[in-house]
């Protein structure tokens, strides 16, 4: 016993010389080898290695619980492409080899074609369970080399995609019933502004024939008529903002941005209002431009926008009061251009209302109509165009409201526009033979108001059809120097019947002018793209009327001056 005991314990001993270091070691290892094991028996994603031709040696527990075999069934025994969609396969295996212009087999070779190049690939495929099932996966795939770098396996960690597939599904399932219900309200909206816009035209249309008709109306007859365009052109101008904002909320609306001359479109501008402003005592005042400033914006909705400003600006001004017009450039490379009047102005708690829709701030009760929307629109538009708008304001001062717009580069024929919109416009000479105006219209209403306008021009006469196809049999015939052309017309269309008269070589040169009642800018556009020579919406504005059948009866068909095919607010 006492010579046992006097042995030594060489392990023993040895063990007790260097426990502080193989101590670290073996932690080291067994946190190694329990870390391993926890990646291995995980189930939430799958772990398969296969040996370098690509048979399955290691499928772990993910692996079985989401293929459904046990790894004595699958290791040794197959290759990952045979629990893999064979058509994926197949169709990875044409990309790989399109992208490398080299053959690509189907099989494992294409799934692990980029692993062992030492590119980590990680793509989307479809397993097939045990059963039969399917599921979308996500799988990363990497090569495995030995101490020589050669290719000794492949390593493939994947994760189901069920979840991520069904929300994206769901978002584009979504997203097709929005597009589909946009689409839906676009054409409600089309025809609900065609709907009103067709009796609008013939009120409107006559109220200015006897305005300006022979005898002139008594004084008491003027007033009625001037009650009944005013009333008219309010309608008209909450049908244009309602079907404008509608547009805009659902991203319809289709901007042009050029180059615009803002000293160009605030004399257009100036002149639109300040009649209104002189029949209530304002005065106005615009900056004087020395040198032209362009701003990168669609000129139809600039001046939509400075209208609705300075329309606001004498509106809700003070009697004898004044508005005044500035334009200065900010360190940001933006033109602001300020309106400012001498009005009641807004308390703070005005000015943070200031943009909600039909909100007049307590104007409601007042004399002065309004649809609470012009601002609202207004603010759209200029963000559209990547520009800002602001107002200040003080209770008993006035307020003054403001817009950044981008600058533009002076363009090279800056001005020429001016000049052809007056060789468009010029009167027609005395001694100008009598010309044909064909209008296929099927309503009453708007073939008469049409025949009383032309009967104005003494170098016209009109002929009428009820519908495309007789408007086609009496192009044919007549040879008129101009056609005004329905869209919407029973039978075929005004637009199919544009396209049979311009693909005819004996009617291809008449000038096809769209009168419509349809005002949505996207059908617009798509109609003049279609081949008329311009496209005038209802209710008919006599000047603009006339104004487009002179450039259509210009010689060689002078491009139309087209301005806003539609009232401002």
């Amino acid at each position: 016993m006492t010579e046992a005991a006097s042995t030594p314990d060489l392990a023993g001993d040895a063990w007790k010389s260097s426990s502080t270091p193989d101590l670290g070691r073996t932690t080291a290892l067994l946190k190694a080898g329990a870390l391993q094991n926890a990646i291995l028996t995980s189930a939430n994603f799958s772990i398969i290695a296969t040996d370098e031709k690509g048979i399955i040696q290691l499928f772990n527990v993910g692996a079985e619980r989401m293929l459904g075999y046990r790894a004595g069934e699958v290791v040794n025994r197959i290759s990952p492409s045979d629990i893999h969609d064979p058509q994926e396969v197949m169709a990875r295996a044409r990309d790989l080899s399109l992208e490398l212009a080299t053959p690509i087999a189907p099989g494992f070779e294409a799934l692990a074609f980029k692993a062992s190049r030492e590119i980590e690939d990680i793509y989307e495929l479809t397993y097939i369970c045990k059963d039969g099932s399917r599921f979308p996966a996500i799988v990363s795939i990497t090569a495995l080399r030995d101490d020589h770098g050669d290719i000794i396996g492949y390593l493939l960690i994947g994760t189901d995609n069920s979840v991520r597939k069904r929300v994206e599904s769901e978002l584009t399932e979504a997203m097709a019933a929005a597009e589909k219900a946009n689409r839906a309200k676009s054409d409600f909206l089309s025809g609900m502004s065609h709907e009103l816009r067709t009796p609008l035209n013939a009120i409107l249309g006559f109220a200015q024939l006897l305005e300006t008709g022979s005898p002139a109306p008594t004084a008491s007859q003027r007033r009625q008529i001037d009650q009944i365009l005013k009333a008219g052109w309010y309608l008209l101008e909450l049908i244009n903002e309602i079907l404008d904002l509608a547009l805009i909320e659902s991203g319809k609306l289709t901007l042009s941005e050029e180059p615009v001359s803002l000293g160009e479109v605030m004399l257009e501008c100036r002149a639109m209002i300040e009649p209104q402003a002189r029949k209530r005592g304002i005065s106005m005042t615009f900056p004087r431009l020395e040198t032209p400033l362009f701003v990168r914006a669609d000129r139809t909705r600039v001046k939509q926008i400075l209208i609705n400003l300075l329309f606001n600006a004498v509106k809700y001004n003070k009697p004898g009061g004044a508005v005044s017009v500035d334009c200065a450039m900010t360190p940001a490379g933006f033109f602001r251009i300020s309106v400012r009047d001498t009005g009641a102005g807004l308390s703070p708690e005005q000015l943070a209302q200031l943009l909600q829709p039909f909100n007049r701030l307590g104007k409601e009760a007042g004399t002065e109509e309004g649809t609470g929307i012009g601002l609202v629109m207004t603010k759209r538009l200029v963000e559209l165009m990547g520009g800002a708008i602001g107002a200040d304001s003080a209770v008993g001062t006035g307020s003054a409201f403001w817009v950044e717009l981008k600058k533009a580069d002076v363009p090279q024929f800056a001005g020429r526009e001016a000049d052809i919109a007056s060789q468009a416009r010029g009167t027609v000479p005395e001694g100008t033979p009598l010309r044909t105006l064909l209008y296929v219209e099927d309503n009453p209403a708007n073939l008469e108001l049409v025949e009383q306008l032309v009967a104005r021009r003494p170098d016209l006469r009109m002929l009428s059809a009820a519908d495309g196809s007789l408007g086609i049999e009496y192009a044919r015939a007549y040879q008129p120097e101009v056609i005004l052309m329905d869209i919407n017309l029973p039978g075929i269309s005004g637009i199919e019947a544009m396209k049979v008269l311009r693909a005819e070589p004996s009617t291809a040169h008449i000038p096809i002018i769209a009168l419509s009642a349809n005002a949505v800018p996207h059908d617009i556009q798509k109609a003049l793209e279609a081949g008329f020579f311009d496209y005038l919406t209802k209710p008919i504005k006599v000047s603009r009327f006339m104004d487009a059948l002179d450039a259509a009866l210009a010689p060689a068909h002078a491009a139309p001056v087209r301005e806003d095919t539609k009232e401002t607010s």
